[in-house]
Formats: structure tokens, C-alpha cells, sequence
């Protein structure tokens, strides 16, 4: 719990491992209980078929709405399912107040197809400025971290995303079509060309964990939901890696970006990318 006159910075310093032990506790109490066990009437659509949600992404959010208050009283939550309830509270991202950007089951098709690749997204951040981040694949038991300044980590080990290899095709992970406007179609059929290898994108947070890695070249996203990017955002950057807009600027978690945007390994990719989609516009 923060104390009188503590900082943010003398926060993370030393909560980073509760608000890790807080998203690990979530994932196991209600989220992986539920990893292929999931009842018909456990799964609820959206806005679509391809829009889900599960017992498990409403209960790991509430599950992490009081852990994480109860660990920095006086920040907020703006976890997913919250926004879906109430519009409204998308809002406090931009407030005064510390906010905590919560998507508890990142890429919850694939958890409730059975497949592994979802993970669990924290983030804090103040002014609209991401501060520290979280990731956590359940399923695979991987933990990746970063405090803006201090690098970006999985399990302990320094995350690096280096530079794609010269010769070789550039890997990007794109949006699916159900979630874009013809114009971002248009913008991301620029992908579509000699030496780049698109694909449809998994969850999210795991594609910036490939590119902290070093296993993936680049993204382009076409929607800016915080609860989606703000975690892999900041862990990318920490990383060493690069965010731009279509307009060259920087990815921006209170929103209004022009999108398709793009994170990238280095900031030349980024700018490559940004190129291309420029040119398929």
C-alpha cells in the first residue's frame, strides 16, 4: 500500500512484485480454472462473434479492481469489461488520478478455443504517461514487466528487441478485417508487397511480447483501446523498441491516434512501416 507523501516511482520500487503477485493470483483463482472448462453459458458475445467474453475476463477484473486499489488507494481502474459497462469510465485514462489500463483475458477467442496464446494486461499510468506495465501468460506461466527507465523483462531475464535481420521478409502482425474501416483496409493493404509477411494478429499483448523478443518485426493496429496496447506499448519501448502513428507521431494510450498505427523493434522499422501504410492509402 503507498504511504503518506510516497511517490509513484518509490511505488513501483517497492510494489512492482505485489502488483505482479496480484496478477498472478487473479489468473489462477479465475481465469485458468476456467482454461477449457468453460460452460455454454460462461461465454457471452459483445459486439459480434469475434468480440467475447467470459466469466473469467469479468471475474479476473474484479478480482484485480480490488487488488489493485486496495494496493495504491486513490488511483483508479479502467479495466475492460468495466468500459463495456459504463462508457463513461474510459475517461479516468486521462484524469489526474493514477489508473490502472486492466484487460484481464487478452485474446479471449483463443482462450475459449483452448488455446494458450491469451494473457492477463496490467498497466499504470498518470497524465496519460504509461509508468510500469505487466503481462502475464496464464497458460504458459511467462511474466513480462517494465518500469518506464528501467528496462523491460520476462521472468527475470532483460528483454531486447534488437533490429530485424537484413535480407529477410519484415514479420508484421496486422488486425483482423472485422475490426477495420475500408479506409484502414485500404491503409493496411500496403503490407501486402515484396519483402514484408503479414498475418492476422493473436492477442495483442503477446504480439509485443514477440517483439520485445525479437521474434516478431512489427504490428499495425488499427483500433487504440487502452487496455489492448498500453501494457506492450511501454514494454516494447523498454525494450528498445519504437510506437508511430500514421502521422509519424507517437502512439498516444489517452487516444485520438491516426490509425492504422504501428510498434516496431527499432524506430526505422516504425518508420518503415508507417511508409508503407502511407502508401496503401
Amino acid at each position: 500500500m503507498i504511504r503518506t507523501n510516497e511517490t509513484i516511482e518509490e511505488f513501483l520500487a517497492q510494489h512492482s512484485a505485489d502488483v505482479a503477485e496480484a496478477v498472478r493470483k487473479a489468473a489462477a483463482a479465475e481465469i485458468m480454472p476456467r482454461f477449457r472448462q468453460l460452460a455454454e453459458h460462461e461465454v457471452d458475445q459483445k459486439s459480434g462473434p469475434h468480440d467475447l467474453v467470459t466469466d473469467a475476463d469479468r471475474l479476473a477484473e474484479k478480482y484485480l479492481t480490488e487488488a489493485l486499489g486496495a494496493l495504491l488507494p486513490g488511483s483508479v481502474v479502467v479495466g475492460e469489461e468495466a468500459v463495456h459497462a459504463d462508457p463513461a469510465t474510459y475517461e479516468a485514462v486521462c484524469g489526474d488520478a493514477p489508473a490502472w489500463i486492466v484487460d484481464p483475458v487478452d485474446g479471449t477467442r483463443q482462450f475459449v478455443n483452448g488455446d494458450d496464446g491469451f494473457c492477463t494486461l496490467v498497466a499504470l499510468a498518470q497524465h496519460g504517461v504509461l509508468l510500469a506495465s505487466w503481462t502475464y501468460a496464464a497458460a504458459r506461466d511467462q511474466l513480462a514487466t517494465a518500469i518506464r527507465g528501467q528496462g523491460a523483462y520476462l521472468d527475470g531475464e532483460r528483454l531486447r528487441a534488437g533490429a530485424p535481420q537484413p535480407g529477410h521478409d519484415l514479420r508484421i502482425a496486422t488486425s483482423h478485417p472485422d475490426y477495420t474501416t475500408d479506409e484502414q483496409k485500404q491503409a493496411l493493404l500496403g503490407l501486402w508487397t515484396d519483402g514484408v509477411a503479414p498475418r492476422a494478429c493473436g492477442s495483442a499483448g503477446l504480439e509485443y511480447l514477440a517483439i520485445a523478443r525479437g521474434e516478431l518485426d512489427a504490428t499495425a493496429f488499427s483500433w487504440e483501446a487502452a487496455w489492448d496496447h498500453a501494457a506492450g506499448i511501454l514494454l516494447v519501448e523498454e525494450a528498445g523498441g519504437a510506437h508511430l502513428t500514421r502521422t509519424g507521431e507517437p502512439f498516444r494510450v489517452t487516444g485520438g491516434n491516426a490509425l492504422p498505427f504501428t510498434a516496431a523493434r527499432d524506430e526505422a522499422t516504425a518508420r518503415r512501416v508507417v511508409g508503407l501504410l502511407s502508401g496503401g492509402a
